[in-house]
C-alpha cells in the first residue's frame, strides 16, 4: 500500500538543543500511525513540521509524493489537525466556525459538508450554541468537524480525547475507525491514552530526546519488553534513562 506520509532523516535544532535528531518514518494509506512519547520528546515539534509551521534544520517531509518546502500552499489543503492546545474562535457559533474554516480551505459545497459532519459526529443540536460556551466533550467534537471541513488526505491527531468522558471518548474513537475505513485516510496519533492507541494502531513509534527509540505494533512491543500492556512499555522507556531498550 502507498505511502501518503513519508518523513527522511527529519531534524530540528533551537540553537545548540537538538529538539528532533534525525528521524525518518512512513504513514500508509488507511493507516493510524502511533506516536509516543512523554513531554520534551519532540512529538509536538514533529507534528509542527508536518503542519509547515516549523522549518525542518534538516531532512525532508514529502506528502502524497510532494515535498513540503516549496509546495507548501498546494500541501496543506490535504492536511488538518486538532489539538486541545488549540481553540476555535469562542464568541462565533459551531456553525459560522465550521463556515469559517469551510470558506479557508476553498470548500465547495460547503453546506453538504457541513451535514454530513454535524450528522456523523452528533452536532445538530450545538449548531447554533456559542462555541465558548460548550463543554469540553462538546468542543472536542467541533474541533473534529474543523478538522475533516477540508475532507484532509492526511490528519494529524494530538490528544484528541484528552479530557473527555469515557463514553464521548468511545464515540470518538468509533468515528475516527470508521472515518479512516470509509475516506482511506493517513492519520498520526500522538496520545497519552495507551488504551486508544492500542486500539486504533497497528504501528506505533516511541519517541525519546528527539530519537525514534523503538517501534512496532502494541502486541509485539509488550512481548518485546516483557510487560503486561502497552502503558507499562511506555513507561518503562520513559523512566529509563541509561537505556533505550
Amino acid at each position: 500500500m502507498e505511502n501518503l506520509v513519508e518523513v527522511k532523516n527529519l531534524k530540528k535544532n533551537y540553537g545548540l538543543k537538538e529538539a528532533v535528531k534525525d528521524i525518518s518514518f512512513a504513514i500508509k494509506k488507511d493507516e493510524i500511525l502511533g506516536l509516543l512519547g512523554p513531554n520534551g520528546s519532540g512529538k509536538t515539534t514533529t507534528i509542527g513540521m508536518l503542519l509547515g509551521l516549523l522549518k525542518p534544520t534538516n531532512g525532508e517531509i514529502l506528502i502524497d509524493g510532494k515535498k513540503i518546502e516549496g509546495n507548501r500552499i498546494d500541501i496543506l489543503k490535504k492536511i488538518n489537525f486538532i489539538s486541545p492546545y488549540i481553540e476555535l474562535p469562542k464568541k462565533l457559533t459551531v456553525k459560522q466556525n465550521l463556515i469559517v474554516y469551510g470558506k479557508l480551505y476553498n470548500v465547495l459545497n460547503i453546506n453538504n459538508t457541513i451535514e454530513y459532519l454535524v450528522e456523523k459526529l452528533r452536532l445538530s443540536d450545538l449548531l447554533n450554541r456559542i462555541t465558548g460556551e460548550l463543554s469540553s466533550g462538546q468542543k472536542n467534537r467541533v474541533s473534529l468537524a474543523k478538522a475533516l471541513i477540508n475532507n484532509p488526505s492526511v490528519l494529524l491527531l494530538d490528544e484528541p480525547t484528552a479530557s473527555l468522558d469515557p463514553e464521548i471518548g468511545d464515540f470518538v474513537r468509533t468515528f475516527l475507525e470508521n472515518y479512516k475505513k470509509e475516506k482511506k485516510i493517513s492519520i498520526l496519533l500522538a496520545s497519552h491514552n495507551m488504551n486508544e492507541v492500542t486500539r486504533l494502531c497497528k504501528k506505533i513509534l516511541m519517541m525519546k530526546d528527539g530519537v525514534i527509540i523503538d517501534k512496532g505494533n502494541p502486541e509485539e512491543l509488550i512481548k518485546k519488553h516483557g510487560r503486561k500492556n502497552l502503558e507499562e512499555v511506555f513507561l518503562k522507556l520513559s523512566r529509563n534513562k541509561n537505556e533505550l531498550y
